[in-house]
């Protein structure tokens, strides 16, 4: 069969406008560097938005997958299978949850968190008390149900009417929060760091006070960790270092380590209300991906690893502050592991794409979180020379777009 010539006009052609790509295609990876179509050479500090956690083409998985697929593909959900028995097993073991529901992405685990707290509630309760109450400038995805619990009203636009009984209030506002809250409300849903808002991380207290104010309101507590989970802060997952136990978690991004899978994880009581036929997946829990989230997550949930992140974290943070003081272009460095936030100064908001753009043409793939916070979420394992070099590629193109004014 033979191979159809393309390249970056190809998209304009053929794809659907909902993404603006860079004008570069990569076509390999091998740890934390990618090659594209004309032979450039890049390090990667975007890992896929927080999805390689163990970089491009890690041999072990490599070799899970390829190993996986000469024995089973996909089964419907008539029938179970061994790998996905054997993550959520795993998944049990290490998390305060008793309960995995599978699926494919980050808004398909929130899809299924959000059904089965309104469930929960209509069982338990009565239909009274269907409120869901998440954050401004929060993240949840894309469908309409997570996106209308998402914070941020840009992506909401132009597609009303959205579901309601749906509320915000401000990011570590307890005092907002408490005024919110009453015996109608289902849940609370929150990122243990907003991601996409500009990596904020929830003060401790913030956190401590959510939980408190759901048990009084007999709210179950949703823990977003889509972008935080597996490993990204230091932690299997951030409400282990936050100390806050939440009644749901969503995984997804760097739980398949590249390889597209969700998981929603959760209480037996509460999995109860998602009974036979409630809610479902045609892919979910497929055995390639399983497979290869096993291996993620024996291989992440290690002491080096873990550990590891705090020490390029640090190295991170002083690598940023260095540019700063040479260049004086950031307010704030925050985040937790490495999910890293810079924002810019305030004659750079709204301005962050020209940093991507200098930076890529230095050989360097980095991101935004909104229009004025540079974010690095690499893999968990890049090399210090890596990060050395990122940075130096970094501090150049800074350089030149200050100079360019």
């Amino acid at each position: 069969m033979s191979e159809l010539q393309v390249n970056r006009s190809t998209f304009d052609q053929v794809m659907v406008p909902n993404y603006a790509p860079q004008a570069v295609i990569p076509v390999r990876g091998e740890g934390s560097r990618l090659w594209d179509q004309e032979g450039n050479e890049y390090i990667d500090f975007a890992g896929g938005i927080a999805v390689n956690a163990l970089g491009h083409c890690h041999p072990i998985l490599v070799e899970v997958l390829k190993a996986q697929t000469d024995k089973l593909w996909h089964l419907s959900n008539v029938y179970t299978n061994e790998p996905a028995l054997r993550l959520a097993s795993k998944l049990t073991e290490k998390t305060f949850a008793e309960r995995v529901f599978f699926c494919n992405s980050g808004a398909e685990a929130n899809e299924a968190a959000f059904k089965m707290v309104r469930k929960y509630a209509y069982d338990n309760f009565g239909a009274h008390k269907h409120r869901i109450i998440s954050f401004s400038q929060s993240f949840h995805g894309r469908t309409l149900f997570t996106v209308s619990v998402g914070g941020q009203p840009k992506y909401r636009e132009g597609f009303e009417p959205v579901p309601g009984g749906i509320d915000h209030v401000p990011y570590n506002d307890l005092a907002a929060l408490e005024a919110a809250m009453d015996d109608s409300v289902c849940a609370v849903v929150m990122e243990p760091i907003l991601g996409e808002g500009g990596v904020i991380p929830a003060d401790a207290e913030f956190a401590r006070g959510v939980r408190e104010l759901c048990d009084r309101h007999n709210a179950l507590l949703v823990f977003d960790e889509i972008q935080t989970g597996v490993g990204r802060t230091g932690e299997l997952f951030a409400y282990q270092g936050l100390g806050v136990t939440p009644d749901v978690l969503t995984s997804a991004k760097a739980l398949g380590g590249g390889f597209p899978i969700g998981a929603m994880l959760t209480t037996a009581k509460a999995a109860e209300s998602l009974g036979f036929g409630t809610h479902g997946s045609t892919y979910g829990g497929n055995p390639l991906a399983c497979a290869v989230a096993e291996a993620v997550v024996d291989l992440i949930d290690t002491p080096d690893v873990l550990a590891g992140v705090g020490h390029r974290h640090q190295l991170f943070v002083e690598q940023l502050e260095a540019i700063n003081s040479k260049h004086n272009i950031f307010t704030d460095i925050r985040g937790s592991g490495l999910l890293i936030g810079a924002e810019l100064t305030e004659a750079w908001h709204g301005k962050g794409a020209q940093f991507l753009a200098a930076a890529r043409e230095e050989g360097l793939m980095l991101l935004v979180a909104g229009p004025k916070v540079l974010r690095m979420t690499p893999s968990l394992i890049i090399d210090e020379a890596d990060i050395l070099e990122g940075m130096a590629k970094l501090e150049r193109a800074i350089a030149k777009v200050l100079a360019e004014g």
